[in-house]
């Protein structure tokens, strides 16, 4: 045992080198492709995801604006019907005129309001310093006096940089002019609260004109001269500090120079347009971060397999050693198991033999049961006409009783072909099937019925077709089914004072039988076709006609189904496919 270990553990360190550098090579060409592929995937998704964050915030900032711009419009309208301040501007009483804006501005929440009279100066204003100013030049002052019965919106600059926005209407009485109110729209608060952000966010008015923006310095400007402005302050070196690794995502814009995503959108107001740009920071630290822990994990498994490859061979001389005694082991409990299994094939082919055994008491009970079944509707009519040729035959009338002998022959004929039908139970094919006309195979049923129908007294109703019905069946089997049904419906109609059963045979995509009884209807619709379920008292019935009339009508391609009726009573239904013309003279 000694001797065969050596010379494979003497191999093992000459084949170790050349294999621990295929796997290290396979190892860090898998940790190179799964690193960039994971840069470009991440990158792309945190790309992705980053946008879709900023065109969140770009619909929240264009809805607050607009919202505001729509507030304060309404504004001048309602101030112009005022009739304290038209009163003032007809009476040139302005005392209590800058109190009232005061108090409305502090109720409507605008950034500024002033009242002007038909010359341009000031005459009340929340601002109690432009007093006395004189707007008469001013465009939104002209504009308005212009207008009249219009509300003007003015973007006008300022000399200090920024713009100022406001609503200016005129104040009109008995179709005069008296004077111009406006009021200031706050629009600045936007931008000291998108300040706070990591994007730089700019609005545009229609001719392009940067009108809002982070960045003082691009009022008033382009955007193309905004983006290209070099003198960078500190809030915007926060928003758009780009990382120049290799991995950079292909940027939108360029803002001085530095990779940016940009977002627009378009503000329902004017023209104006919405823009924000979003630096590439947090998508590179969410990829490093990432990329990095793949990194670490591809170290681990290298010096695991590192470590693994240094031991393969830690185990191989033990194993030597106990490879006999594991063999001997192996093949005593080898025998074992051979006498267990040579057993365990004896009991199954006696647990065959019984099955098998079985299986034939099983399906002679049911042949028994059956034959039993079926030949009690004969004997009980030959008995029948048995008792009635008698009588005749004592009233010396021997041509009626031979008529009666003749019945009981074809009811001897019709039990011998249940007895060979029965025998085809317990197999699949082998029927004999041929052209039927279904209203012949009705007449026959109630041929053979006629003896317990009149002993009943029922009333039969026939709705039969004028034409031939003609299905692909076995005659005798179908005459079976339907004198199961009637003899079904003649036992459901015991306790009802005027018994009826009535059969309604139609033609459509099938041809279908309706038989329909007038009894008390049926309890459990589920197991009514099962073998030997029956509601019959016992020695009545074995539960075996209508799970054998629903297999001879499933064998001849039909359906057999049952319901209770609205009326009351029991409705069963045969369905078998109609033979077509053409199949008919085929046949």
């Amino acid at each position: 045992m000694t001797s065969e270990s050596d010379p494979t553990s003497g191999d093992m360190p000459q084949g170790l080198p050349w294999r621990v550098k295929l796997v290290v090579a396979a190892l860090l060409v898998l940790a190179v492709g799964v690193v960039v592929v994971s840069n470009r995937w991440l990158s792309e998704r945190f790309v992705d995801s980053t946008r879709n964050r900023a065109e969140v915030r770009l619909a929240l900032y264009t809805g607050n604006l607009v919202s505001e711009l729509q507030r304060t419009s309404v504004v001048p309208l309602l101030l112009a019907r005022d009739p304290a301040l038209i009163e003032a501007l007809k009476a040139g009483d302005f005392s209590k005129t800058s109190g009232k804006l005061i108090s409305l501005q502090s109720e409507i929440g605008v950034a500024a309001i002033r009242l002007m009279d038909v010359n341009g100066r000031v005459v009340g204003a929340t601002n109690r310093n432009l007093l006395g100013t004189s707007h008469r030049n001013d465009s939104f002052f002209v504009d308005a006096q212009r207008a009249k019965e219009t509300t003007l919106f003015t973007a006008a600059r300022r000399d200090t940089g920024g713009f100022d926005f406001s609503y200016s209407r005129a104040v009109v009485a008995d179709g005069r002019v008296l004077g111009v109110i406006v009021v200031s729209v706050d629009l600045m608060k936007y931008e000291r609260a998108w300040a706070g952000l990591q994007d730089a966010v700019l609005v545009t008015d229609s001719e392009g004109t940067v009108i809002l923006a982070t960045e003082p310095a691009w009022r008033g400007k382009s955007l193309a001269e905004a983006l290209a402005a070099r003198d960078a302050p500190s809030a915007l070196e926060r928003a758009f500090q780009a990382t120049a690794d290799w991995a950079q995502a292909p940027p939108d814009a360029y803002v001085r120079g530095e990779a940016v995503m940009r977002t627009d959108a378009r503000v329902p107001f004017r023209g104006w347009r919405i823009y924000t740009f979003t630096a590439y920071d947090s998508v590179r630290e969410k990829v490093n971060g990432i990329l990095a822990l793949e990194i670490m994990g591809f170290a681990i498994v290298m010096a695991l397999t590192f470590y693994l490859l240094s031991r393969r061979a830690w185990s191989r001389s033990i194993s030597l050693q106990r490879e006999s005694a594991e063999l001997r082991i192996l093949n005593a409990r080898l025998q074992r198991e051979i006498a267990e299994r040579e057993k365990v094939q004896k009991d199954l082919e006696v647990a065959e033999q019984t099955l098998a055994q079985s299986s034939k008491l099983a399906a002679l009970g049911e042949m028994s049961a059956a034959v039993s079944h079926e030949l009690n509707q004969p004997l009980a009519a030959m008995k029948t006409y048995l008792a009635g040729a008698r009588l005749l035959l004592l009233r010396r009338r021997p041509d009626e009783a031979l008529s009666s002998f003749q019945r009981i022959d074809d009811l001897i004929e019709r039990m011998g072909a249940i007895t060979r039908q029965l025998k085809s139970y317990a197999r699949k094919g082998g029927e004999a099937f041929e052209p039927v006309d279904l209203r012949a195979c009705i007449s026959s049923a109630l041929s053979m019925m006629e003896p317990q129908l009149k002993a009943r007294v029922v009333k039969i109703t026939r709705a039969l077709p004028r034409h031939p019905v003609m299905v692909m069946a076995d005659r005798i089997r179908l005459e079976q089914v339907i004198i199961n049904l009637l003899r079904n419906a003649l036992d459901a109609t015991k306790g009802v004072k005027a018994p009826q059963i009535d059969l309604l045979l139609a033609e459509g995509e099938t041809a279908t039988l309706s038989v329909r009884d007038n009894g008390h209807g049926i309890d459990e619709l589920d197991n009514l076709f099962e073998p030997f379920y029956t509601t019959k008292k016992p020695g009545e019935g074995v539960g075996l006609g209508l799970a054998i009339s629903s297999g001879i009508v499933s064998d001849l391609g039909g359906r057999l189904t049952a319901r209770n009726s609205e009326t009351g009573g029991a409705v069963f239904e045969m369905q078998l496919p109609i033979l077509g013309k053409e199949q008919q003279a085929a046949e």
